[in-house]
């Protein structure tokens, strides 16, 4: 197997927890944070269920000690705070102090500011400050800012895999010797325009969603922010640094298939894990947890689920779950979110439930486990497939 890179920090907010702590108490306490939406003001308040992270813009504000007249989109106040976080878990106390990078994934960026001022810009001039932060970049430009980071600062933006690859690129760079140390995640806040986006795709759910259940519905939207600290590990054993796990392999793929929906077959979901286990050397029977992407629609359920059967072949597929009835689906935040759980499942040795399972699927033979279970666990495979069929699959691995 493949040594990996180092993670070494850890730090995220969603809608069970403002912290990792918190995170994993709700989720070996079954404390969903899926709820009926409070603060965006919208016609689908009573319809659908959102997680919502269970603070104001300005609790933010007030939390990050932001001039008043900031210009922050909730995506960036979250994504900072999830940041500083995971620097401080990672004992760093120089930032600049190596070759450090930040790779920062979003698909919201700031458009939450610009849905609430667009018809106020030629009014009111003091609200076009807003403008600026609408783009993507600009959440990674305030992250990097807070930190008083001076290095590489980049975004990554592939739909709901976009975290994935930030923590991927992350990781290649130390590996090929670009940087030592990289702070990699994503951010995505609620807006109103992927509330009413997604409802026209028909893929929301007016209640609950059931990953891999044969009567799912849909997903429920959700947002977070959470961000880890990869390291080389020439800068572990200088500073005797703790290692919480290693990313180990991942791969990247694109099955071309449609511009919403995942191949029925699973053909990109397929060859990223393919990828990830070339990359970490492991064999598939080494995976001792998946992760799954697991959005509770119809067309992923099926096509990651055909895909997980063609990886395994006539082999058993290990304990899986999908932690989005957890959280909602937090967008270009879920593969980050979604590492941090995996560590966090190595390190305290469990599989998480897959919460509202009820009826199998009655194309296949895939239960998800529906209970907390407590293992050895060594391995985990996390798979997160995006619009326009961006695939990646990322395998961490104990220290």
């Amino acid at each position: 197997m493949a040594r990996g890179v180092a993670i070494t920090g850890m730090g995220i907010i969603s809608a069970i927890g403002n912290s990792v702590e918190e995170n994993y108490i709700s989720l070996i306490e079954n404390k969903i944070g899926v709820s009926r939406i409070q603060n965006i003001s919208t016609v689908h308040a009573d319809v659908i269920k959102v997680g919502e992270i269970k603070k104001t813009n300005k609790d933010l504000v007030d939390e990050l000690k932001l001039n008043e007249d900031n210009n922050f989109s909730r995506t960036a106040m979250i994504g900072t705070l999830a940041a500083k976080q995971a620097v401080e878990n990672a004992d760093i106390t120089n930032i600049n102090e190596f070759r450090t990078g930040l790779i920062s994934a979003t698909s919201v960026g700031g458009m939450d500011m610009t849905e609430r001022h667009y018809y106020d810009y030629f009014e009111k001039p003091e609200l076009t400050k807003y403008i600026t932060c609408h783009d993507g970049g600009d959440v990674a430009e305030k992250i990097a800012e807070e930190l008083g980071l001076k290095g590489m600062v980049t975004t990554i933006s592939t739909a709901c895999s976009s975290a994935a690859n930030s923590i991927m690129l992350g990781a290649r760079l130390i590996k090929t010797g670009k940087l030592d140390r990289v702070i990699v995640g994503g951010a995505d806040a609620l807006a109103k325009f992927t509330i009413n986006g997604f409802k026209t795709l028909m893929i929301l759910s007016d209640d609950y969603n059931k990953p891999f259940d044969n009567t799912r519905k849909g997903l429920n939207l959700g947002e977070a922010a959470a961000f880890l600290v990869l390291e080389s590990d020439e800068i572990v054993a200088k500073q005797n640094k703790k290692v919480l796990a290693r990313v180990s392999g991942y791969g990247n793929a694109n099955d071309a298939f449609h511009q919403t929906a995942s191949s029925e077959n699973g053909d990109g979901a397929y060859l990223a894990m393919k990828k990830a286990f070339d990359v970490s050397g492991l064999r598939p029977s080494e995976i001792d947890y998946i992760n799954v992407h697991g959005t509770a629609t119809p067309n992923n359920d099926l096509s990651e689920g055909r895909a997980l059967l063609r990886i395994y072949e006539n082999e058993k597929v290990p304990d899986f779950s999908s932690t989005k009835p957890f959280t909602g689906h937090t967008l270009a935040a879920a593969a980050a979110i979604e590492a941090v759980y995996s560590v966090l499942a190595i390190q305290n040795n469990v599989v998480y439930p897959n919460l509202n399972f009820e009826v199998p699927m009655e194309e296949f033979d895939l239960k998800p486990q529906t209970t907390l279970k407590n293992k050895t666990i060594e391995h985990v495979l996390s798979n997160s497939f995006g619009f326009g069929g961006n695939c990646s699959t990322l395998i961490f691995s104990k220290s």
